[in-house]
């Protein structure tokens, strides 16, 4: 494996984005301060505990889930389209590099920044509200899973966005709406049995579950279940990945 190759992707990625620190770190960090003062201190005020734990500490692992699979794709999927769409893509390609080191290089870079924006958040949420993390070390590995799977997913949309637009379909229209109904902001065990069943066909919720279990050590489904769901996943987007670089499939094009 060549290792300098993926040093110099991975370094010029990182690099873009501490030329956009505000755009990359503050803004996401500055949202989510809001939705500790509205949902948090404000509403969370005036709501009873949720499994023994505060509204404004329960909500700690979806606001981060939310930030970090939204970050996680915009960073990997524009990290890919930006030199497919400037043509140096081709350099890349015709280098010595296998596509292996060039998805090491551009999805690592993307999970790095996910991963500091997820900690970063983190240690926002002291500001606003206490909050203890059970399991630590499974709060981190559920942590980096999360971003290198949903980068990984960034680069798929990235390779087959045609324009900047399509880049931000799939974050808006579908990502954000399924953490928003995937138990961020409650539990599922809150809904009617008929709507608890239907939200069991919505991924996230495994996702934002297991993390929350990493944290309080309770969750809507087994910590086991959101591992293998999200392992899953990630073998879907190596595999779509894999069959995009074998047959040049909008790479080429």
């Amino acid at each position: 494996m060549n290792i300098y190759s993926i040093k110099a992707i991975y370094i010029f990625e990182m690099a873009r984005t501490f030329r956009t620190l505000m755009q990359s770190i503050a803004s996401p960090v500055l949202s989510t301060s809001l939705y500790f003062i509205v949902f948090g201190a404000a509403i969370g005020s005036r709501m009873g505990d949720i499994d023994g734990i505060s509204y404004g500490a329960f909500i700690i692992p979806g606001l981060m889930m939310l930030a970090l699979l939204s970050e996680s794709i915009s960073n990997a999927s524009f990290g890919i389209f930006f030199p497919k769409f400037s043509g140096t893509i081709y350099e890349v390609l015709s280098a010595p590099v296998s596509f292996m080191e060039i998805v090491i290089g551009y999805v690592g870079a993307a999970a790095t920044k996910s991963i500091m924006l997820g900690l970063l958040i983190l240690v926002t949420a002291r500001f606003f509200v206490d909050y203890e993390i059970l399991y630590p070390i499974w709060m981190f590995s559920f942590l980096i899973l999360t971003a290198i799977t949903f980068s990984l997913f960034g680069f798929i949309l990235g390779i087959l966005s045609d324009n900047f637009q399509q880049l931000q379909v799939v974050p808006l229209m579908v990502v954000t709406p399924l953490t928003f109904l995937g138990g961020s902001f409650y539990s599922i065990s809150m809904l009617p049995p008929f709507w608890q069943t239907v939200t069991l066909f919505n991924p996230v919720v495994y996702l934002i579950s297991g993390f929350r279990w990493s944290f309080y050590g309770v969750s809507d489904v087994h910590i086991s279940t959101s591992v293998g769901m999200t392992l899953f996943f990630m073998f879907i987007c190596i595999s779509i990945i894999w069959w995009i670089f074998k047959t040049g499939y909008r790479l080429r094009q």
